[in-house]
């Protein structure tokens, strides 16, 4: 449960994020760039990254939402086909190396998918009109 100082936004409801289905994608910005983060449900558990391949900055999602492979075993890139293990975002193979992908913090409470910001990853600008505290 986040702290009742921490600002915690809704993302998506619990019900939109099927098992190792399809990602709820949404706007963010990192050191004040706009980026796009994406939070899936991985094994009962719903996990959230920064939209960057480790190898290369650019968006992985083959199509919108769309991050897991063919098995619906990893998280892949759709431009160079690095791997990463949904459950910690450590790269598993291709061109990523040791490489991770970036996490957000999120909670499922209540059947809400929640985010805290961090000090660099933070809402971006029109969704910080439209998101409202949620805990």
């Amino acid at each position: 449960m986040p702290e009742p100082d921490t600002e915690a936004l809704l993302v998506c409801a619990s019900a939109a994020l099927a098992e190792r289905g399809p990602a709820h994608v949404w706007p963010v910005q990192q050191y004040g760039q706009p980026v796009r983060a994406f939070a899936l449900r991985f094994d009962g558990r719903v996990v959230a990254y920064l939209n960057r391949c480790a190898h290369v900055p650019t968006e992985m999602d083959w199509q919108p939402g769309e991050f897991l492979d063919a098995d619906r075993r990893w998280i892949l890139c759709s431009i160079h086909g690095a791997a990463y293990a949904p459950d910690s975002g450590r790269c598993v193979g291709g061109p990523c190396g040791r490489g991770r992908l970036t996490p957000l913090d999120v909670r499922e409470i209540d059947g809400r998918v929640l985010w805290v910001p961090s000090s660099d990853i933070r809402p971006a600008p029109q969704d910080a009109a439209t998101a409202g505290r949620a805990a």
